[in-house]
């Protein structure tokens, strides 16, 4: 998860990261890595280990920013929450998040008061939200629009299907598998452990190549491996392969 918060007397954001502790276990050394600090293990932002969640913040100028979280300085996780995401040019995906420049006239932090309109039905002029989304700049990375809610329908057959469409493991937990490609294996039939286990290769290179050239880097090489391992309940081993792994790939 990230928050930020512009501080006026800085003229930067403070940026908060957290982790959920069931993500990567107890008592291990989380670090953010990005492009605000060269990908740097030295100079990872290290998180602190809390109840729940390992949690940590920094100070950033106005920007668009790639970054993944490093665990033991060896095994890498992505934020679920994350703007969007880009290939990474290593198999995997990094997560993007952008911090946009603020104005002098904007760094109280309230939006001006909105004119009335005076126009006929028809002319009226955008909101400024609507404006500020239009003028976006065209460097921030692009994020997956988000599928038009269904019509409402009181036929128990859709109810049904909704509910079954929502069952299936979390494929994001699969090293290598961020959050477009787990959507890319849903569609093509894969939603459990059990499915990507027995998943033919060809399915598998056939998903990655109709994505599009941006996931055509990515690897399933350990994806079935690893499905076996999730399916059988088999934590620990898991969590051992996943650690001499990057990116999915051994």
């Amino acid at each position: 998860m990230i928050k930020s918060n512009y501080v006026k007397s800085k003229n930067q954001y403070k940026v908060s990261f957290e982790i959920p502790q069931e993500r990567v276990g107890e008592n291990r050394d989380v670090r953010v890595l990005g492009t605000f600090n060269d990908w740097s293990w030295e100079e990872g932002l290290q998180l602190k280990n809390g109840k729940k969640a390992y949690t940590g913040t920094t100070e950033l100028p106005a920007g668009h920013y790639q970054f993944r979280y490093l665990i033991d300085g060896h095994h890498w996780a992505n934020d679920d929450s994350a703007e969007a995401y880009t290939d990474s040019g290593h198999g995997s995906e990094n997560c993007c998040f952008s911090l946009e420049q603020v104005a002098e006239g904007e760094q109280s932090g309230k939006a001006p008061a909105a004119k009335k309109p005076t126009a006929k039905k028809g002319t009226a002029k955008k909101s400024d939200a609507i404006q500020a989304a239009n003028s976006a700049p065209a460097t921030k990375p692009v994020v997956t629009p988000k599928k038009a809610p269904a019509k409402k329908t009181t036929a128990k057959k859709a109810t049904t299907k909704k509910a079954s469409t929502a069952q299936g493991d979390d494929l994001k937990k699969i090293e290598g598998i961020g959050p477009k490609i787990a959507g890319l294996l849903n569609e093509a039939g894969i939603m459990t452990y059990s499915d990507l286990a027995k998943a033919k290769e060809n399915l598998l290179a056939d998903v990655l190549q109709k994505a599009g050239a941006r996931f055509r880097l990515a690897k399933h090489d350990t994806w079935q491996e690893q499905a076996k391992l999730a399916a059988a309940g088999k934590t620990e081993e898991l969590k051992k392969m996943q650690d001499e792994l990057k990116g999915g790939r051994k």
